[in-house]
């Protein structure tokens, strides 16, 4: 199973790149979970330019057509998805990336509704395919966790082995 993780957040001690990073080491022996670094390079998005495939958006593309799901976690700006994440969707949505892709959404704030109402929003309108058991709200923000911390936890290292599993399950269902 191949999963692409995107983090909504370019902060080097950010809790969700943390979390994203937490999975990858919780999940299963055949299972991998690989970070995009290149968010953060992701040109502005800007119609005129779709034609000319930008070197970040084909490779942004074409990992997430690779991946067999995707995992994106985000903190909440503004009542919102952050910038960064929103462009790299807006990329994404003239492509067929999307459509159909399972994805899980990991939410490190109970306080970030409006950020995981608003992903959730533009992923049902780009034809992903959220799968809800394996998307789940866990009260990081705050708790001084790190990645190390997060794998340690019992609790949310154990919620987080629950989603992966929802996820691979999901994967494995027939269709």
């Amino acid at each position: 199973m191949k999963i692409l993780a995107l983090s909504g957040s370019l902060r080097a001690a950010s809790v969700n790149t943390a979390l994203l990073r937490a999975a990858a080491r919780l999940a299963a022996p055949d299972s991998t979970i690989r970070l995009f670094q290149g968010i953060g390079a992701l040109p502005l998005f800007n119609p005129d330019l779709e034609a000319s495939d930008p070197a970040p958006v084909a490779a942004l593309r074409a990992q997430i057509m690779a991946a067999d799901a995707l995992l994106i976690a985000s903190p909440e700006y503004a009542h919102g998805i952050t910038g960064v994440l929103k462009n790299a969707l807006d990329w994404m949505v003239a492509c067929e990336a999307f459509v159909n892709k399972p994805v899980a959404i990991l939410n490190a704030s109970p306080r970030a509704t409006h950020a995981d109402a608003s992903l959730r929003e533009i992923l049902t309108m780009m034809s992903a395919q959220i799968i809800e058991p394996a998307s789940v709200t866990l009260a990081l923000v705050g708790a001084g966790l790190d990645e190390d911390g997060i794998v340690a936890h019992p609790e949310i290292s154990s919620a987080l082995h629950a989603a992966l599993e929802a996820m691979r399950a999901h994967l494995h269902a027939p269709r």
